[in-house]
């Protein structure tokens, strides 16, 4: 085997190890912040891509308080969330291609459809209430030193074992189908290689088409090139180690398998560590409410994502490789998060507003607030393992040495 084709088997065909690429995720969006002087989040801009369309159909969401708060001016080019979001598509959809790993795949049933825009809906409206997601409010919200983060995230594994059982509702369950015709592509040898090498070229050509993209935004800002550049990164390391919040939740519940969430737990020691410097030097982290909301979102949205079966993250990249399941559940994302939007003067003036942004670094001042937010990971990896052990006895032996774990 020559090298170049070495190379592309074991970095470009075969899925990336999760934890190291959660470290790595990490120590990229604690980069991302202290350059960009934001966090690494999606569901804002899905959110304001709501408020356009509202704008398009004649209302004026300008003027409503949450896009206030979130702001809605220029448009997703112009904007640091929505070029790194563009970035992450185009990363996710390149390295997918380079894999041989694009096709277009319907569910095994329909029912999945409504599913996944139900899910998403809900998700998408619990992530939005608590002003982010598995991101914004949990993987980036807790090394921000927010203490609504906390809230969210232990909300979201409480509101994952909701999804558990609503998904093993009988009338929620499909049965596994093979689908023929990709079995059968994939059965043919020289089928496989020219796909592969037509997969090959297309994903070069997306390469250099997002290289345009962000040579475009670097001539208009250092800040937005940099942001097309992240978003590159974070979309090709979540698609090669498959990243998606969702398993590493449901898993708590299921199977008691821990790859994901040590993943999860270690990436964000790391970035608490990147993000500590750069506040230290005069970044601003952002803090939200530590009222109901965070606790009521992340309950829904812990459900939600179980129920559609993929996190924000799970599902951008799993719709660049073609499931038309997931781009039902980022249309979902995109609805749940405007209506947050449409209610939120019922809604904040209630569960948001009136309740304290508590920053643990000015609470208990910076050396205290970053030991007790690792201590607080610690912790959380300790139960981690306690709970894995529930799982241990119904395992069978014989199988532990060749047992292999996905997160997708």
């Amino acid at each position: 085997m020559s090298f170049l084709s070495d190379f592309r088997e074991r970095y470009l065909v075969r899925f990336w190890s999760p934890l190291p690429a959660l470290v790595a995720l990490g120590v990229a969006s604690a980069y991302y912040f202290a350059i960009t002087g934001t966090f690494w989040a999606v569901t804002g801009e899905f959110t304001r891509w709501g408020g356009h369309v509202l704008a398009w159909l004649g209302y004026q969401p300008q003027e409503w308080s949450y896009f206030k708060i979130l702001g809605l001016s220029g448009t997703p080019l112009d904007r640091v969330d929505g070029v790194m979001i563009i970035g992450m598509l185009l990363g996710a959809l390149c390295t997918a291609l380079w894999a041989n790993n694009v096709s277009l795949r319907w569910p095994t049933s329909k029912r999945r459809l409504l599913q996944g825009l139900v899910g998403g809906i809900v998700a998408g409206f619990g992530a939005r209430l608590a002003m982010g997601c598995n991101l914004a409010a949990f993987f980036t919200g807790i090394p921000m030193f927010s203490l609504h983060a906390w809230a969210f995230m232990l909300a979201t594994v409480g509101g994952a074992w909701i999804g558990v059982k609503i998904c093993l509702l009988p009338f929620l369950r499909t049965p596994l189908k093979v689908g023929s015709q990709a079995s059968s592509l994939f059965g043919d040898p020289q089928a496989t290689q020219r796909r592969a090498a037509r997969q090959a070229r297309i994903g070069v050509a997306v390469a250099a088409l997002a290289l345009v993209f962000m040579a475009w935004r670097f001539d208009t800002s250092l800040v937005l090139g940099m942001a097309v550049l992240f978003g590159l990164v974070f979309g090709g390391l979540i698609e090669r180690a498959q990243i998606c919040f969702t398993s590493a939740a449901r898993d708590l519940w299921t199977t008691g398998r821990t790859r994901a969430a040590y993943g999860i737990l270690l990436g964000m020691a790391v970035a608490c560590i990147g993000t500590f410097g750069a506040i230290a030097l005069g970044a601003s982290p952002k803090i939200f409410w530590m009222g109901p909301n965070a606790i009521i979102g992340g309950v829904l949205f812990g459900i939600g994502i179980v129920v559609a079966g993929g996190c924000e993250t799970g599902w951008m990249y799993r719709a660049m490789e073609g499931q038309v399941h997931f781009w039902v559940v980022g249309i979902g994302n995109v609805i749940g998060g405007t209506l947050v939007a449409v209610y939120w003067d019922e809604l904040g003036t209630s569960l948001a507003l009136p309740y304290p942004k508590v920053n643990l670094l000015q609470t208990f001042g910076p050396a205290s607030g970053l030991l007790l937010t690792f201590a607080g990971l610690a912790i959380a990896m300790l139960l981690v393992h306690l709970n894995a052990r529930r799982f241990q006895a119904n395992r069978s032996p014989a199988r532990e040495p060749g047992h292999t774990e996905s997160i997708a």
